[in-house]
């Protein structure tokens, strides 16, 4: 027996369907991954996380990933693999459309526990 075959994903549709910022959405699963988006502008909080990797690909706009010794600006259709335990923060003057790729369930802020900045785990677009 063969799985349902699933509907391609429209990165702009999904995009267009979040209003709030620093908040990931899953559009896709995979082997215990997540694929999410996320809208961003400002500057979120210093964090790591414990044992996920985490991918971030640039869809629309230009972020910073911030590490304590050195910066790595992201335009669209760049990315870069921040290893698990590496302390980092996200970061963008204008808003920026984030793809992530990372462990199903990660906390967006890691260690860190944020009123305005930790965003719930599992929800959908």
């Amino acid at each position: 027996m063969s799985a349902a075959i699933p509907d391609k994903v429209n990165l702009a549709a999904k995009l267009a369907l979040i209003t709030e910022q620093w908040r990931p959405k899953v559009v896709a699963e995979l082997n215990g991954q997540e694929v999410k988006l996320v809208k961003c502008q400002g500057t979120f909080p210093w964090h790591h996380h414990e044992v996920e990797d985490e991918l971030f690909l640039c869809v629309a706009g230009r972020f910073r990933i911030e590490f304590r010794d050195r910066v790595v600006t992201l335009e669209p259709g760049e990315f870069l693999v921040v290893p698990h335990g590496v302390e980092h923060r996200t970061a963008a003057d204008e808003e920026a459309a984030v793809l992530l790729f990372e462990p199903a369930a990660t906390r967006n802020t890691g260690n860190v526990s944020d009123p305005v900045f930790t965003a719930p785990n599992g929800v959908r677009v």
